[in-house]
């Protein structure tokens, strides 16, 4: 393999058992595992946890077929849209849809009906993010709609907070928290409970317990990554034990040429770089496309034999260039790591992100899927 993601299994596992404790045993631990389980691969992750934790979340319909396909053990509810002509998918597979248009509960009962089969409903309610979510006062009609029926049942209740890991100011998480009880009890008042209640997000399943509720969705912290600086900073604000969370993850290239640029040469597109020694540079046969972004040029260091190698020159599409004229005994086909740990240094998400100004979610997330990903 010249590229490939290695996934350790002992650090997924300890994530999982930290949030175990975090949440208590009372409240179900949903593993997010959408956009390749961030990254991760979908179908490695969920093989290592989903006997460790009580729902497999994801995004689309495609991933919940491969899930369901691939023999998920856990109940799989999809967050995001699913087209009305694939809906029939979700009843005959009996996965758990989020829903918050009319149409979609309309289209789903006709489909039921037709099976003789019910139908397991997450009702989105929009709280402040004004993303997908049924504005608060429309749920009471489509929540009168959903018990009338014969084939849907309302099944869980759902938010998702805008603005609880990148502030360690929570007032407006508290105003979405305070909106979601509104709606919840106007539910249980006019329509009777909701077995499944879930908002918390890996942010606030580490640092507000009430959020807890009936389920968490945990994302980014199940792979070992903090939310974000300001979460780990009002963990501590909070004085909420961390987590001892352990980054699954490590990205491995190998080097395709070693050669050396002579003095004043020029390194890559636009002549970006220019040497102001004889350089010996490594040539790497991964880019952009495979997910280590153009905004890393001549920015961000690579790992090769335990030492650090800075990036000369542009990024390209399916090569990069590293300097290893201060490594000794680089050679052909030696393993380089991108993103992860090597000897006694690491290159982790959160430098890379800096690197290249966005947040560890899209690194990780954006690597190529078809990229092998490798439990170890």
């Amino acid at each position: 393999m010249l590229n490939w993601i290695e996934v350790d299994a002992a650090a997924l596992g300890n994530n999982v058992a930290e949030f175990r404790r975090r949440l208590g045993p009372e409240v179900k631990l949903g593993a997010v595992v959408k956009s390749n389980a961030y990254g991760h691969g979908m179908l490695e992750v969920s093989s290592v946890v989903r006997d460790r934790v009580d729902w497999l979340c994801v995004n689309n319909l495609d991933e919940a077929v491969r899930l369901h396909d691939a023999d998920a053990r856990r109940p799989i509810l999809i967050m995001g849209y699913v087209a009305r002509n694939d809906l029939e998918e979700i009843v005959l597979r009996e996965l758990r849809p989020v829903v918050y248009n009319r149409e979609t509960a309309e289209k789903l009962e006709e489909i039921a009906s037709r099976h003789h089969r019910r139908v397991f409903l997450h009702l989105k309610v929009e709280t402040g993010t004004n993303r997908q979510g049924v504005v608060e006062e429309k749920v009471p009609d489509l929540v009168g709609y959903i018990r009338r029926s014969q084939w849907l049942e309302l099944e869980g209740l759902t938010t998702h907070f805008a603005n609880i890991e990148d502030t360690t100011d929570h007032t407006f998480a508290e105003a979405q928290w305070a909106a979601y009880h509104r709606v919840e009890r106007s539910i249980r008042d006019d329509q009777g409970s909701v077995p499944l209640r879930h908002a918390a997000c890996s942010a606030a399943s580490i640092l507000f317990t009430r959020t807890h509720l009936d389920l968490a969705r945990v994302g980014i912290s199940l792979y070992g990554l903090w939310p974000s600086r300001e979460t780990y900073v009002s963990c501590l604000e909070r004085g909420k034990p961390t987590l001892d969370l352990r980054p699954a993850m490590t990205w491995k290239s190998r080097i395709a040429q070693v050669k050396v640029v002579p003095e004043g040469g020029y390194v890559g597109y636009g002549c970006t770089y220019r040497a102001t020694r004889p350089t010996r540079i490594a040539v790497l046969p991964v880019g952009y496309h495979e997910g280590f972004d153009r905004g890393l040029s001549s920015a961000a260091h690579v790992l090769v034999r335990g030492k650090r190698a800075p990036v000369r020159g542009r990024v390209c599409m399916n090569m990069t260039m590293v300097d290893v004229t201060d490594i000794p005994g680089v050679s052909l086909e030696d393993e380089v790591v991108l993103l992860g740990r090597q000897g006694d240094e690491s290159v982790p998400a959160e430098q890379l992100a800096t690197w290249c100004g966005t947040i560890a979610y899209e690194v990780v997330s954006r690597i190529h899927p078809t990229l092998p990903r490798v439990i170890i």
